[in-house]
């Protein structure tokens, strides 16, 4: 053989090695990622002609495919609508998957490794693969008693409730309003499809957004919990009968601002109890103690609570935020933090998180909303175990802390959370915005009842009501209550 016979050999045995080599990495190596892509149209059209597992509530199916009688075989269905639109999210053909359903894919498309078996069956029987099942942890009374809150406050009502077992960390509710119908970006007319996706982006009220774990907002006076926690934790007081700094106004020598309280109000006196300070929300008393705290311990408190953290599985979330990192904050600007202003800001689930590690002994633990996988027939594939998250405070910190909630839901600024018979704590928070819009109402709380527990938090945007009346124990302790109601089943 001449030498470029011999060179034109080698070159086509190294490129038809090459070819080898790329197809197998390309089949073994990219596929589960080529397979995931949302514009993987192969994999679009053959999930379309699938039996999509369920998205489950409590047994009942609140996304599910259903016979349709066009080239795809399958529609997918959402039957509550905007209900649980921000948990299930969506199954689109041209927009591809969100939430639930696009975290749980792998299981309801019935491509996932644990259903090879099933996969295997199917195909020797000459059956359409079949996805499995995904059971959320959501309380369907709690779910509904918090859509049917927040909308009853007017149509233009925006806000969110997030509503949280404190002793597992299993999501009871999760209501973001508004919300939208997953029904139109899951149609086979894709006409329509794109006018739905096209309405729903040029929305301002951005329905698609789920507040309760992506909306992060300044979260007022709710963050006073934070602060008394840390004051507590690092022995700036040392029990709720401690007196603090009160009086009208907290001045800042060296500095031309002085933060004053609600209403222009002096909390009941110059000196008073740690506990009234937080029954009646005493900004001046909070504003001293994160001074007397510091930025870096108050900081501290807040992380182990889980700001900084994307705290949730499953689902798109948002940090929620203390100050911008590397920032020094001036003594103006950090008695402003210790009440929820400045540069903080939180979402619902975060809040949530806060009242929940109270009720749980100083321990906050992971949220999580996917309780239950299941193959199609009905095989546990995997059930989610409770985590902790972190101990926030000590025991002994956590019980005085639920003291002074209980007082101020007893005889503070959250009274609108009583429940006969059972243990209740709160802390309401109304927290400023630009000058040009009206505040946020906030509702931090948690019940206990025999062996029954839920910590709620509650976020009112913005409503129908006027500004001189909005609150957070006014708008959103309502909302609280009636969720903490149906978990109790009261």
């Amino acid at each position: 053989m001449n030498r470029p016979i011999r060179n034109i050999a080698v070159a086509c045995l190294v490129l038809f090695l090459a070819l080898i080599i790329n197809a197998n990495y390309v089949q073994f190596v990219e596929a589960d990622s080529l397979n995931s892509k949302n514009g993987n149209r192969r994999v679009i059209n053959e999930e379309f002609s699938r039996d999509r597992g369920a998205i489950l509530v409590d047994g009942k199916s609140v996304a599910e495919s259903v016979k349709s009688k066009d080239e795809y075989k399958f529609q997918r269905t959402y039957p509550d609508k905007d209900l649980y639109a921000p948990l299930t999210g969506y199954f689109s053909y041209i927009y591809g998957r969100s939430s639930v359903e696009s975290t749980e894919n792998d299981v309801l498309s019935g491509s996932d490794d644990r259903l090879f078996v099933n996969r295997v069956v199917d195909l020797v029987s000459n059956k359409q693969p079949k996805g499995g099942s995904v059971e959320l942890t959501i309380d369907p009374l709690a779910q509904k008693a918090a859509a049917e809150g927040l909308k009853r406050l007017g149509g233009d009502t925006k806000g969110a409730v997030a509503a949280i077992d404190p002793r597992t960390g299993a999501v009871l509710a999760m209501v973001s309003q508004p919300s939208y119908d997953p029904n139109a970006l899951a149609s086979h007319d894709f006409d329509q499809v794109q006018q739905a996706w096209k309405e729903l982006n040029a929305d301002a009220d951005q329905p698609l957004t789920n507040r309760s774990t992506v909306q992060t907002l300044p979260p007022g006076s709710t963050f006073k919990l934070i602060t008394a926690a840390a004051a507590l934790e690092n022995g700036v007081v040392n029990d709720i009968d401690d007196k603090v700094k009160a009086g009208t106004t907290l001045k800042f020598p060296g500095y031309g601002y002085t933060l004053p309280n609600e209403n222009g109000g002096n909390c009941g006196g110059n000196r008073i109890t740690f506990e009234r300070a937080l029954n009646v929300s005493c900004n001046v008393a909070f504003g001293g103690l994160a001074l007397d705290i510091g930025q870096e311990k108050l900081a501290a408190q807040a992380a182990k609570f889980g700001f900084g953290t994307d705290p949730i599985d499953g689902l798109a979330s948002s940090p929620s935020r203390f100050t911008t990192p590397g920032t020094k904050l001036e003594p103006p600007q950090l008695g402003q933090t210790g009440i929820g202003q400045y540069d903080v800001a939180a979402t619902p689930l975060q809040m949530a998180m806060v009242a929940a590690g109270i009720a749980n002994d100083g321990d906050v633990m992971k949220p999580y909303v996917v309780d239950t996988v299941r193959a199609p027939n009905l095989r546990v594939l995997d059930k989610t175990q409770p985590e902790r998250l972190s101990e926030a405070v000590s025991s002994s910190t956590a019980a005085k802390l639920r003291e002074m909630m209980v007082s101020t839901v007893t005889s503070g600024t959250a009274t609108s959370a009583q429940i006969p018979g059972v243990e209740v704590g709160a802390k309401t928070g109304t927290a400023q915005s630009t000058p040009d819009r009206p505040p946020y109402a906030w509702f931090v709380s948690y019940a206990k009842d025999g062996d029954k527990e839920v910590a709620v938090a509650v976020l009112v945007e913005s409503s129908d009501t006027a500004r001189d009346e909005i609150a957070g124990g006014r708008l959103a302790g309502p909302i609280a209550k009636s969720v903490m109601q149906a978990v109790l089943g009261k």
